[in-house]
């Protein structure tokens, strides 16, 4: 008789596999080898990346007779896992035409055969880790479902034909209710506690934290909001920057934010549904750490730290985001109801907190030890989910990271601010 949690496993990898091919549905072998910038990667690299995963953690350490379907692969599609073997040179990932997108598509189906024969009858001994590998597997394609439609954007938005991912228009937004909530803050506890469900080794332990009083934003910052940072001259004003920031600025001629297109020719904003024009209820996105940091400090403002922006949430929201239908595709706000809104499905959302490890933190043994632990430097914690977030992937301890200068994934922000005794 099967266990339960295998025949779950089993359900649920088949959810999250189907789900990354059909986020390519519509497109072309050509769209899905793009690449423009080595932080992207083709569509069709995300495809066989997380077919490796499953394939060099789960298959061939637990099933014996596992024949590999190019031992090549094993090269090609490693993202950074040194303890694995080599690797592809990640600027490099848009030369490999080949193998194409229907070899890579049969190397899916070579895999998913694999892992469901697997789990239909795995090693008893052996299925707990088995299972657990599978978790991790399946959060981290999720992980890679988001950067397929981030990284499709930016490839796309290089295009001078303004290609449309999805064909339709952006819902109006709803403006949501401003103003700020308190906390108290004191002593509290911040990561992932035993028994919340899955979580990534960077969201634990569980750790008490000390909070002074302070405020945080109801509401994301809007387009209308950031376009007033830039017409009282927010990108010419270096006092408002950090040293790094304004060196970026003065080095790429920021101006705006990334796909903003306020000139005549191609007024608005590029998409995943091609050029929109703006709305000014919309949360502003795709903004680097450095200009989420000087638009608080125009408003006197600052941005949260992760364990305020976290305690706020599960003083709000409790633990879970609420379940939503399928990404929009871009951030349109904003929840109804009292407290704070669109803390989930709408932006990442930047804080002041360096990734870092939480107090007796340690890093898992072998390759999948490299998951996260190698990466806590130089990177800024952003909190929430986006509109490319795949439903179910949100949580309150889930920690995202970046670097500063940071602009193609959904990145906005939500102000805090030191609470003064007239808020408490």
């Amino acid at each position: 008789m099967l266990d339960r949690a295998a025949v779950d496993g089993s359900l649920r990898f088949r959810q999250v596999r189907d789900y990354s091919e059909r986020l390519c549905e519509g497109l072309t072998s050509e769209d899905c080898n793009l690449q423009a910038v080595a932080e992207t990667s083709p569509l069709k690299w995300h495809l066989a990346h997380t077919t490796w995963f499953f394939e060099t953690f789960v298959l061939r350490p637990f099933k014996p007779d596992y024949r590999g379907f190019d031992d090549r692969f094993q090269v090609l599609f490693n993202s950074y896992y040194n303890g694995v073997g080599q690797q592809h040179p990640r600027p490099q990932r848009h030369l490999l035409s080949r193998p194409d997108l229907a070899e890579v598509l049969a190397y899916r189906h070579h895999v998913d055969q694999g892992m469901v024969s697997l789990l239909d009858q795995p090693a008893a001994l052996k299925q707990p880790e088995i299972m657990a590998r599978l978790t991790l597997g399946l959060n981290h394609e999720q992980q890679h479902q988001e950067l397929m439609l981030t990284d499709l954007k930016y490839n796309f938005a290089c295009n001078p034909l303004a290609p449309a991912y999805r064909s339709g228009s952006l819902p109006p937004a709803r403006p949501a209710e401003g103003g700020f909530q308190s906390y108290q803050g004191g002593l509290v506890e911040i990561g992932q506690a035993r028994g919340e469900g899955f979580g990534f080794d960077n969201e634990r332990p569980r750790h008490r934290h000390w909070l002074e009083p302070f405020t945080l934003a109801r509401a994301l910052v809007t387009n209308g909001e950031f376009r007033a940072f830039i017409e009282d001259g927010g990108y010419r004003r270096p006092e408002l920057w950090l040293s790094d920031g304004w060196s970026r600025v003065q080095q790429e001629d920021w101006r705006h934010p990334l796909y903003w297109q306020p000139d005549d020719t191609h007024p608005g904003q590029f998409t995943l549904y091609g050029n929109q024009p703006p709305d000014d209820h919309h949360p502003v996105c795709h903004l680097s750490y450095f200009e989420a940091d000087a638009y608080a400090r125009w408003l006197d403002a600052r941005l949260p730290s992760e364990a305020e922006w976290e305690h706020a949430c599960r003083q709000d929201q409790g633990d879970a985001a609420a379940a939503r239908t399928p990404p929009a595709l871009h951030p349109t706000g904003a929840d109804t109801g009292a407290g704070l809104r669109d803390l989930f499905g709408q932006v990442w959302q930047w804080t002041a907190s360096a990734y870092a490890a939480y107090p007796a933190y340690r890093t898992a043994r072998g390759a999948l030890g490299e998951y996260n632990g190698k990466f806590m430097c130089s990177q800024f914690v952003l909190r929430g989910s986006s509109c490319a977030t795949p439903p179910g992937h949100s949580r309150a301890s889930y920690r995202n990271f970046f670097y500063p200068e940071s602009r193609w994934q959904f990145t906005g922000l939500r102000l805090a601010r030191d609470a003064t005794s007239a808020d408490l």
